[in-house]
């Protein structure tokens, strides 16, 4: 679901960080020991070559992707995906997974959600393609967030019209409506697979719609793609589930990608600063230390769950606070962020399109 998320507005030193976790312990929460396991999410780690992963061998690793980069993307999207599944087809096995995402543009103006979204064609298993397509509003209101109500009948609106957008350009047999303040998809064939995700106070900012044949969103995602605004478009591949070997043939589709792992790493706190130095300098890493609700801390706010983890990169620390929800008005979250830290803080969610 769409999340609020603040972190510290300057690095810390690692030595630092345990500060923080002593502070919270102190309020009664727990925190991840020195010499407890924990699972680390590494993103954006550059590399030059599919074995690269291996220099992560002295933790183990799964949910190993390969993301590719075209920046300044000028193509055939079409012919871009077809090559992708055709180096699917000769490796696609029931745990593996490749997509190829574009953005594309609404068809007018909106107040509440930004004219540029993203979209997925992609190919799941052995006989599964789906294709995916995700909102970015202007700003996140989480579920149960009650701070734009006012404008629910806005917010509403233009997220349906922006579904339907994309629903008309890929030919997909759903319904967008409205239904009790939220927005809600319907597909017109009742064993359809439609899976509807990462959602807000309006509803799902995201669907995707799953079919058998491998080839039948190719052309109309094209079309899709087609609505950009951007001359040059940002476009990026994502493989998981291959070994090194086969993911060589994925490499080779395209000659000017950059590449880069995302993984989780079974790890201990003293072990980021090691794979922080490993992944440097584009590499990030996310640990979660400590979760809690806050109705604890704040009997008179609303309830939400809270996340407080690392963020390493470029050997500097942060940390981050993420909740699933405001539990206080909006003036007063940095104040007690702040005050639960001990350190400023600043608002920075995470970017829509990863």
């Amino acid at each position: 679901m769409r999340e609020r998320r603040w972190e510290l507005a300057s690095p810390i030193e690692f030595e630092d960080l345990f500060g923080v976790s002593r502070r919270l312990q102190g309020l009664g929460f727990r925190v991840v020991a020195p010499d407890q396991d924990l699972i680390c999410y590494v993103e954006e780690w550059r590399v030059d070559a599919p074995e690269d992963i291996h220099r992560l061998g002295e933790w183990p690793v799964e949910d190993v992707t390969l993301v590719g980069t075209s920046t300044n993307w000028n193509g055939d999207f079409y012919l871009l995906a077809g090559a992708y599944h055709t180096a699917y087809r000769s490796h696609q096995r029931s745990d593996t997974y490749c997509s190829v995402s574009h953005p594309w543009q609404m068809a007018k103006p909106m107040q509440t959600h930004h004219p540029q979204a993203m979209f997925w064609v992609g190919f799941r298993g052995e006989q599964h393609a789906f294709i995916r397509v995700r909102l970015d509003t202007i700003e996140i209101v989480a579920p149960g967030e009650t701070r734009a109500d006012h404008q629910r009948s806005l917010w509403t609106t233009e997220r349906r019209d922006a579904f339907l957008t994309a629903i008309e350009a890929l030919d997909i047999p759903l319904t967008p409506s409205v239904e009790k303040g939220k927005v809600t998809l319907h597909a017109l064939d009742s064993e359809a697979a439609l899976f509807c995700s990462w959602p807000d106070a309006f509803g799902p900012c995201q669907f995707e719609y799953n079919v058998a044949d491998p080839f039948q969103f190719l052309l109309p995602a094209t079309q899709l793609a087609n609505t950009s605004a951007q001359s040059s478009p940002t476009v990026r591949t994502y493989m998981t589930g291959f070994l090194p070997e086969a993911l060589h043939e994925f490499w080779d589709v395209q000659s000017t990608v950059q590449h880069a792992y995302r993984c989780c790493v079974h790890c201990q706190i003293g072990d980021l600063p090691d794979i922080g130095r490993m992944i440097q300098p584009e590499g990030k890493l996310y640990a979660t230390i400590s979760e809690f609700q806050t109705q604890d801390l704040l009997p008179h706010g609303n309830d939400a769950w809270a996340i407080v983890g690392i963020v390493a990169f470029e050997e500097r620390f942060k940390i981050e606070v993420r909740l699933n929800r405001a539990p206080l008005p909006e003036a007063d979250m940095l104040p007690w962020l702040e005050t639960l830290i001990g350190c400023p803080m600043v608002y920075a969610p995470l970017p829509p399109f990863p």
